[in-house]
């Protein structure tokens, strides 16, 4: 057990169950809240879990390294908005495979923007992520929903997110990363929420309490994992979210899905997987 607490691959499968543990349970809530209502209590009931870390653990959170923490919380919190809506309003595993693009539109945005050089097999392993978007969402054929385009928003901007939470992690503390993104979402998701607020039933407080333990616990795992592994490592284990959360959706919540959707779920994670292992290995050769 000692040298699984070392182990990046463990930490980023716990992350897997926590992350799809909580959208089963956004979807639960989502019969009784609004999705932006229960991103405020992801962010507040996920920032009172923490609460006793931050306290407990002094200089944890600094200042020093500000604004990149406000800048991935930025993205992050739109990425949240996002997900969670799309989570409550469209067929869960197409949203995964839509989320999956994330580390795709990052690459993308990396060349666009920063220039950075981008060599055949990387635009190769691009050209099949973008297939498999392609076989997902079939423009023309299915119908681009609020559920669907709020994915596609949240993918775009997860992309940006986790370019900033690597080059955090290799800085600050994986906690202190973690902490940061709930402090500084939960008062703008408040705000947006007052427009859409209703009273939770008593019968949704459990829900919402593990939804924030849930998005805790997996944030910190995530943090952690990208901190012993490099992403290459870990990122193949991610077909168990993918496993987890289209069985959820299939014997919990009846959906269905076709070959062509799964394919392309497949596709675009197996081309995120790949671009992080050529990142990788282009790092141990500079």
């Amino acid at each position: 057990m000692q040298r699984l607490k070392h182990s990046g691959p463990f930490w980023f499968i716990l992350s897997c169950c926590a992350f799809a543990s909580m959208w089963v349970m956004i979807r639960l809530a989502a019969r009784h809240l609004h999705s932006f209502e229960i991103v405020f209590f992801r962010n507040f009931l996920g920032l009172l879990f923490l609460l006793p870390m931050m306290l407990g653990t002094p200089g944890l959170i600094r200042l020093d390294r500000m604004k990149v923490h406000l800048g991935r919380a930025t993205s992050g919190f739109i990425a949240t908005m996002g997900t969670f809506y799309a989570v409550a309003n469209a067929p869960l595993a197409t949203t995964l495979a839509i989320n999956y693009t994330a580390p795709l539109f990052g690459t993308l945005g990396a060349v666009l923007v920063l220039g950075e050089r981008i060599r055949a097999r990387r635009i190769a392993a691009l050209a099949v992520g973008f297939v498999g978007m392609l076989l997902v969402l079939r423009p023309g054929q299915l119908p681009l929903t609020p559920g669907i385009a709020a994915g596609i928003i949240s993918a775009v901007s997860t992309g940006y997110s986790i370019v900033a939470m690597r080059s955090l992690v290799g800085v600050d503390d994986s906690r202190a990363v973690a902490a940061w993104t709930f402090i500084l979402t939960t008062i703008p998701s408040l705000a947006v929420a007052l427009f859409v607020w209703a009273p939770p039933p008593p019968a949704v407080w459990p829900l919402l309490a593990g939804i924030g333990a849930a998005a805790a616990i997996g944030q910190l795992t995530l943090t952690k994992a990208f901190s012993l592994s490099e992403a290459s490592a870990v990122l193949p284990l991610d077909f168990v979210r993918f496993g987890l959360i289209t069985a959820a959706g299939i014997f919990l919540f009846g959906e269905t899905y076709d070959a062509l959707t799964l394919a392309g779920g497949a596709l675009i994670l197996s081309s995120t997987i790949y671009l992080a292992w050529r990142e990788a290995q282009l790092r141990k050769l500079r």
